[in-house]
């Protein structure tokens, strides 16, 4: 879960002027990030040779 001091770090960094669109693109990113921190905190991530191995068992 995000912040609160995170949202009002991400609205502080944008520009004067933006879009709804703009910030909410950017406090959507900033929510994954938080989800994959924790994930992997979590040992719930793949390495790089188990994507890798996932990706071409897809690609087949």
């Amino acid at each position: 879960m995000i912040t609160r001091e995170k949202v009002l770090e991400a609205v502080k960094s944008m520009p004067k002027e933006f879009s709804i669109d703009d910030l909410m693109d950017k406090l959507l990113l900033l929510n994954k990030i938080e989800i994959g921190i924790g994930q992997a905190n979590k040992d719930e991530s793949y390495t790089s040779e188990e994507a890798k191995k996932m990706i071409q068992e897809w690609s087949k």
